[in-house]
């Protein structure tokens, strides 16, 4: 899996979705060989538009996708429909995008309860106590071993619920997928997932404004004349994780991909001495339950947060 991929979310809208085809043209054209697309993103169509149409052959490119919430007990359907959505035989890697299972309502991707005046699909998100992760993970195995996916693992798992899972998996997950950047570093996520040979993922890795105009990672730019997100991905790497930023600037993509700096280890010390312990990528919905906040229906404690 090579370690600076191209994240393919690109808006709520069927049209903004499809507006992708031309940066993730770019984007293969410009050197990546890694795009990290999910169900729920809408967008498997067109990368597998981009990944048909590149003229790359299949086998260069990594392709990710995540099953979804409202999915848990549906492990093998919704790969199939993953790979029917982007015509593609296979995909690389497959992950369960979140530890906890939506209530399977429709087929709605995110069925909710009443909002406070009634408001239909305008409260707290459904969650259901079935299938656990434990189950649906026995599920992503059967997937594996019948040759279907390359490769399996999970997003935004913490040490609390990687813990829960590894006492009945059976497959150590190859990639945890989770929020991480110099004001989140994980570093105990990081240390686990080493010593469990769990390769840890970046999404949100450049951290958004905040981090961008964090003093310290300003002073680096500077230093070694490239963005703060430049400086960022450069310690995903140096750290021994992958990352997985979004661009649709051709001009970004390639500084992204192949002009990051090589940071020494003094520099890599203080930009994980950063961390803040804060998660700054906004999940939709009622964020507060009794005071604790709520990530798709779960709260923090669930999530081992």
């Amino acid at each position: 899996m090579p370690a600076i991929g191209l994240g393919c979310w690109s808006g709520n809208t069927s049209e903004e979705r499809e507006s992708a085809l031309p940066w993730l043209l770019t984007a293969l054209q410009n050197g990546y060989r890694h795009l990290d697309t999910a169900h729920d993103y809408g967008t498997e169509g067109v990368v597998g538009k981009a990944v048909k149409t590149s003229g790359i052959p299949r086998e260069q490119i990594w392709v990710t996708t995540k099953l979804p919430l409202h999915h848990h007990a549906k492990v093998a359907d919704s790969y199939a429909e993953s790979c029917n959505n982007a015509g593609l035989e296979y995909y690389d890697l497959y992950l369960v995008h979140w530890p906890q299972a939506f209530a399977n309502i429709d087929d709605k991707s995110n069925p909710r309860h009443p909002g406070p005046n009634g408001e239909p699909d305008a409260g707290e998100y459904i969650v259901s106590d079935t299938p656990t992760f434990n189950e649906t993970w026995a599920d992503m195995e059967k997937l594996y071993e019948a040759g279907k996916v390359k490769t399996i693992g999970v997003s935004n798992f913490s040490v609390k619920n990687l813990k829960t899972l590894l006492e009945t998996a059976r497959i150590v997950p190859a990639v945890n997928q989770i929020e991480m950047h110099p004001h989140q570093a994980q570093p105990e996520l990081l240390e686990f997932c080493t010593q469990h040979g769990i390769i840890l993922t970046a999404y949100s890795p450049t951290g958004y404004a905040k981090v961008a105009a964090d003093p310290t990672i300003l002073d680096l730019a500077n230093k070694y004349g490239v963005s703060p997100a430049q400086i960022s991905l450069a310690w995903h790497v140096a750290r021994g994780t992958s990352a997985v930023p979004k661009s649709t600037n051709s001009e970004r993509q390639i500084g992204n991909l192949l002009k990051l700096p090589k940071l020494p280890e003094d520099e890599i010390a203080v930009l994980t001495s950063l961390h803040k312990n804060v998660h700054y990528c906004q999940y939709p919905g009622i964020q507060e339950r009794d005071g604790e906040k709520l990530v798709f229906g779960w709260t923090y404690s669930q999530m081992g947060w």
